[in-house]
């Protein structure tokens, strides 16, 4: 008999069943930033409870702004309080922060400058409502706005580290929020996240898998299985797309190692395309297979089983690191 899969379409979880995780990590470490820097505010369009946003609202309530299902709003409204000194962490949905209100963005945050971070919550492939809120081209939409930065965490320990970097960077940045109860992976790796800094996790003589994101965690399990067929695995996290660290990247792409990259993300315009183009660019051009989401409006259903059937699953990490190498 088959194993059903299913999950909550809309708010679900990626965790494997024997992740640890943590709750909310993003308002736990908003939070936490708050209480040492009193110009940091919290604000939302409507969705303060499904961004992690109320942990920090509960804490201080006098510095949350409730905007209304107005990203364009939201956004204007973060610029002129980053002109006037204030730190704003402006959180909605990607599809909203990335399609809805790109001009605001661009104009009112990007071009002057400002110390305003967009937190988007389900990026990529993490809800199963299909394409109205399933970000899956986000990075793509924004990698070309000049002096944004762009993270994207693995875990909750990326995240916690991430919120403080970020409030401290003077320039606008867009976190691809996790949120709920997120995994804890990145604390056996004696890691330490840097904005623009890749790290790698894990050496390997046969393939490179370069990640963002929870691909990341895939990209750890994918290499403990491949170990099983003899095949050693190196694992370099990006939490920072944009700027990417092409010097990490370059050393790392310097070898006859099989170079993945592993996103949760369209194969257009993300990761892949980045590293793709940071290779020719240094007169480094060389194959490279990318794991990806396909460039097309993916179905609405069950998590586990939308992340089997557009191959971002572990299973289907080894089998395509596995055709790879031939």
């Amino acid at each position: 008999m088959t194993k059903r899969l299913t999950t909550s379409a809309m708010i679900a979880s990626f965790a494997d069943a024997d992740q640890p995780t943590s709750p909310a990590p993003f308002g736990h470490a908003l939070a936490s930033v708050a209480g040492e820097n009193e110009e940091v505010v919290g604000m939302t369009a409507d969705l303060g409870k499904y961004t992690d946003m109320h942990v920090f609202a509960e804490k201080f309530p006098d510095r949350y702004y409730q905007m209304g299902m107005a990203e364009q709003l939201l956004f204007g409204a973060a610029a002129g309080m980053a002109e006037v000194g204030y730190v704003p962490f402006a959180a909605t949905y990607s599809v909203f922060a990335t399609r809805r209100a790109y001009d605001a963005l661009c104009l009112d945050i990007a071009e002057p400058g400002h110390n305003v971070n967009i937190v988007g919550g389900l990026p990529g492939l993490t809800t199963g409502y299909g394409p109205s809120h399933q970000a899956t081209e986000d990075v793509a939409i924004l990698r070309a706005m000049p002096g944004l930065t762009i993270v994207d965490p693995c875990d909750s320990v990326d995240i916690e580290q991430a919120v403080p970097a970020m409030a401290a960077d003077p320039g606008p940045t867009y976190l691809r929020l996790l949120r709920g109860k997120v995994p804890t992976v990145l604390d056996e790796y004696d890691y330490r996240f840097e904005l623009g800094k890749a790290k790698r996790l894990r050496d390997g003589r046969d393939a490179v898998l370069v990640s963002s994101g929870l691909m990341t965690m895939r990209a750890l399990r994918a290499a403990e299985q491949l170990s099983e067929h003899n095949v050693d695995v190196a694992v370099v996290h990006c939490p920072t797309i944009k700027p990417l660290d092409e010097a990490t990247l370059l050393h790392e792409a310097d070898s006859d190692r099989l170079l993945v990259t592993l996103e949760n993300h369209s194969v257009v315009g993300g990761l892949a395309e980045s590293v793709a183009s940071a290779l020719v660019r240094n007169n480094a051009a060389r194959g490279l297979l990318p794991i990806g989401l396909p460039d097309e409006f993916l179905e609405a259903g069950a998590l586990p089983t939308l992340h089997e059937r557009y191959g971002l699953s572990t299973d289907q990490v080894v089998r395509r690191v596995l055709d790879g190498l031939g």
